[in-house]
């Protein structure tokens, strides 16, 4: 079944599945909108993304647009789906302007919102939509993918949350291809759990690696740090098997380990001796976990969940430990059984 794909924000990620979606057997239209009119000439005429994805032709089916903001909510309706693009900074916004819209909505962005004025921090991304558009029917395309390898079509599989069986079907019908394989998924909370997490636990995972601190540490890391997220996600009210999959223990490997991996390169700088501005301009983009991770302990004491993987990275983010105490805290601690 051909769909008409409405996808905004130009973005690497967001672009990439725009990309896959418009080489789809299906047949399916694809339209990749950006508020940038300028940049969506130029895509719209060079048939590639060059900041973001180059080297990346687009498919022919692949069309870029741009319009005010207040024609968005028009514009995207007459879409069978609507795939958000941006980062989660941008996402409240965004789910008010298309709070009205009928068809199925759906976001690719991972982590917790951040403060802002008349905006407590802390939310998810199905919390936001929860707080500023409860009747869209909404859900989350998440799990372990590197844009330029979705755009390279290189083998991925990813999940569609949703609490809505019909946005995780046309999720599916959108995307699922033998280059990318959607799993629907209904635990939208451990989904999205998962996929914040993650990040969090990649720089710890990157820091150990900058120290040279061995494989053993990193399996270390890595296993225990699922723990820490699986403990979050079911005192949140998500399921405990939701953490054995994709966007749990799926996520997190290949953000712990791969070189693409922003939030893992956080850590590797940070054991180099930069600090984390330091860090930050070297990356040049943006890495979810240093702005997850302070909300992360925050949702975890409120809850008595006990995560030292994670306030051991916030504590070095904030400069409260150097690289080398961070890793003597860890190991520092008492024994325990493992479950």
């Amino acid at each position: 079944m051909s769909l008409k794909i409405a996808v905004i924000g130009a973005g690497a990620w967001g672009t990439a599945l725009a990309i896959s979606a418009s080489r789809h057997a299906a047949g399916h239209q694809v339209q990749l909108w950006t508020r940038d009119a300028a940049a969506a000439k130029a895509m719209q005429s060079q048939r590639s993304n060059p900041r973001y994805l180059p080297n990346v032709d687009f498919p022919q089916a692949l069309q870029c647009t741009s319009s005010p903001h207040s024609e968005l909510a028009t514009w995207a309706a007459t879409h069978d789906l609507i795939v958000i693009g941006t980062p989660m900074s941008a996402l409240r916004g965004m789910l008010l302007n298309l709070k009205e819209i009928q068809i199925p909505v759906a976001w690719l962005c991972k982590g917790f919102e951040a403060a802002s004025e008349g905006v407590e921090s802390g939310a998810m991304p199905h919390e936001v939509c929860q707080q500023v558009a409860p009747n869209l029917k909404s859900g989350a395309l998440s799990g372990p993918s590197f844009a330029l390898e979705v755009a390279r079509a290189q083998p991925t599989a990813l999940v569609a949350a949703s609490a809505h069986q019909s946005v995780q079907q046309i999720l599916v019908d959108a995307f699922h291809s033998p280059s990318l394989r959607v799993y629907a998924n209904e635990d939208i909370v451990g989904v999205e759990v998962g996929g914040a997490v993650k990040n969090v636990l990649a720089i710890a995972t990157g820091l150990s690696d900058g120290l040279n601190l061995g494989l053993n540490a990193r399996a270390a890391l890595i296993t225990r740090g699922l723990s820490e997220m699986t403990r979050l996600g079911v005192a949140l009210g998500a399921k405990s098997e939701t953490f054995m999959g994709l966007s749990g223990l799926g996520d997190l490997v290949l953000t712990a380990t791969g070189d693409l991996s922003r939030n893992r390169k956080v850590g590797m700088l940070l054991a180099q001796g930069m600090d984390l501005q330091q860090a930050l301009l070297s990356l040049g983009h943006v890495a979810e976990g240093v702005y997850s991770a302070r909300t992360v302990v925050k949702r975890a004491q409120a809850l008595g969940v006990d995560m030292p993987i994670s306030q051991g990275v916030l504590a070095l983010l904030e400069g409260k430990l150097k690289p080398a105490q961070a890793v003597a805290a860890l190991m520092g601690r008492g024994a325990k059984g493992e479950n």
